[in-house]
């Protein structure tokens, strides 16, 4: 079954437009998911890296840096660079492993916790105020495609990460 949009358009059958004004969307979307947070690491002199580091410290602490590597599908100089200012400010801390002691295992501090707290806060009031206005179809919706435009690796990845309650 082919579904239509409430414009009568084909899913199946999109237009270079319709695609075009997707992938535009997706650049505006991310500049307003991305703004309250960048205000927030300007005061810090940090920049998004440092947000994706601490996001996922914060979502697997006591991670390795190898795997926070992985996570991020950075460089390992890009990650040391922002791991050296996390530490030197205090908000995140490196252990020596303790079966390995060439791993370090990353976790944040009070203070990255406290800053961690303050960008997430942000982006779930967005996320949140997004979702209600779209509805429960609408939000799935977006998940699905999300979750395709992913690459295997990613998707995988990303599928993989546990549920936190709280």
């Amino acid at each position: 079954m082919v579904q239509r949009l409430a414009t009568g358009e084909s899913l199946l059958f999109l237009t270079d437009e319709q695609l075009r004004k997707g992938i535009e969307a997706m650049f505006f979307a991310y500049r307003g998911f991305t703004a309250d947070p960048d205000r927030i690491l300007q005061d810090l002199d940090y920049g998004r890296a440092h947000h994706r580091a601490i996001h996922f410290i914060n979502r697997n602490s006591g991670t390795t840096v190898t795997n926070l590597l992985i996570t991020l599908g950075v460089t390992k100089q890009s990650l040391n660079r922002v791991l050296r200012s996390l530490i030197a400010d205090g908000m995140v801390e490196s252990r020596v492993g303790r079966s390995d002691r060439r791993e370090r295992h990353l976790f944040l501090t009070a203070k990255g916790n406290e800053l961690e707290r303050s960008l997430s806060d942000a982006q779930r009031a967005r996320m949140r105020s997004a979702y209600r206005q779209a509805g429960p179809v609408a939000v799935q919706g977006f998940r699905q495609v999300l979750e395709a435009i992913m690459d295997p690796d990613s998707r995988r990845q990303f599928l993989s990460l546990k549920e936190i309650k709280k």
